[in-house]
């Protein structure tokens, strides 16, 4: 017997926004985050992607873009039982080709653990990094509660 087959959906509709909310409220870069917000912050975005076997979703990303200067590649994530099989860089390559964002000039990432994943991507880490810049909000939103 085969192995079920990966597939990937760019579709809001496909998503199961439960489960990947319960993926990205145990991530390091957002702790405790309602639902409402994942949704949220999925709709301001230029690209969702899902992977799935047997219509069960493995696997999400996401990239926010102007679609001409600048992507940002955000939410990578790859359930557990599922990990080191090359889903999360098909996720990634399936982000960066779609025709939407082929005329962007950089994408940035931030990641504390996956260097090598994003190195095969052709990512290298910030050459200048005199030239970037960051601003927190100086008082942050709870996300782990529900917009007003």
């Amino acid at each position: 017997m085969s192995a079920s087959p990966l597939t990937f959906s760019t579709q809001y509709s496909d998503q199961d926004w439960p489960k990947i909310t319960a993926w990205l409220a145990n991530c390091y870069w957002s702790p405790g985050i309602a639902q409402q917000r994942v949704e949220q912050a999925a709709q301001a975005s230029t690209l969702v992607i899902g992977a799935f076997i047997d219509d069960q979703q493995i696997g999400y990303a996401r990239m926010i873009s102007d679609t001409v200067r600048f992507a940002y590649l955000a939410d990578v994530y790859v359930d557990e039982n599922y990990r080191g099989r090359g889903i999360a860089q098909q996720l990634t390559q399936r982000l960066l080709d779609h025709p939407i964002l082929q005329g962007v000039t950089r994408t940035l990432l931030q990641t504390t653990d996956a260097h090598s994943l994003y190195e095969k991507l052709g990512f290298i880490t910030v050459p200048y990094p005199e030239k970037l810049m960051v601003r927190n909000n100086p008082q942050p939103l709870d996300f782990t509660q529900a917009a007003n």
